[in-house]
């Protein structure tokens, strides 16, 4: 097992449709859990552990968003979710967006210099975008995408858009994705994980789901 920290990635189904998951990993404050609202979700603390942001400002935030009439998906792993997503639904191109926004927020300045990661899945473009903000640099990228098989970048460690950090992606739904994230494939020699967010692409739009740790 190694820790790579917090997740996104971006996949393809059997049948071509696109899918972008988060998942929280954490040694620090695994009290946290994801909340489904109406086009987003957020991540909080659990019940009794709101103190927590009062220690680390960086771990509650909107970590998906919905946008442009469903046709477009954002995951990520801070604050940057709301203006990456803000300016799509405006008419940026996700590669504007993403580079824009990463280089405005920069890294988390916490104790470890946490990067933020981001995914963009794009019905309208049939295209997935990752991208990370470190603090040696900015990577930004369309990722090549086939279906069956998904590509992924975490804050630590695997923190690079590698072509080497992919997998087959076989969910067929949202709440699969999550499943998979928490526990499955590469996943499940990944420690620590707290809760996963999932959503994907339908006729629609795009299905959100979370899926908690279930504790022993």
């Amino acid at each position: 097992m190694i820790y790579v920290g917090r997740i996104v990635c971006i996949g393809m189904t059997q049948d071509s449709r696109l899918c972008a998951a988060y998942r929280v990993s954490s040694r620090s404050f695994p009290n946290r859990r994801a909340v489904l609202r109406e086009g987003r979700v957020s991540i909080i603390p659990k019940s009794g552990h709101e103190s927590d942001v009062e220690k680390n400002p960086y771990i509650a935030y909107n970590c998906a968003r919905v946008v442009c009439d469903g046709a477009v998906a954002v995951v990520t792993n801070g604050s940057q979710t709301d203006p990456i997503a803000e300016k799509i639904a405006a008419g940026m191109p996700p590669r504007d967006a993403l580079a824009l926004s990463l280089l405005a927020l920069d890294y988390e300045h916490d104790q470890l210099n946490t990067p933020r990661i981001c995914a963009v899945a794009d019905k309208r473009t049939q295209s997935g975008w990752l991208a990370i903000v470190r603090e040696d640099g900015l990577n930004v990228a369309r990722m090549p995408l086939e279906p069956g098989r998904f590509r992924y970048v975490a804050t630590y460690e695997e923190n690079d858009l590698n072509s080497s950090q992919a997998g087959a992606f076989h969910p067929k739904t949202a709440q699969e994705a999550c499943t998979l994230l928490l526990g499955e494939g590469v996943f499940a020699e990944r420690a620590n994980p707290v809760t996963a967010v999932a959503a994907m692409a339908t006729r629609d739009g795009f299905d959100l789901a979370i899926q908690d740790v279930v504790e022993a």
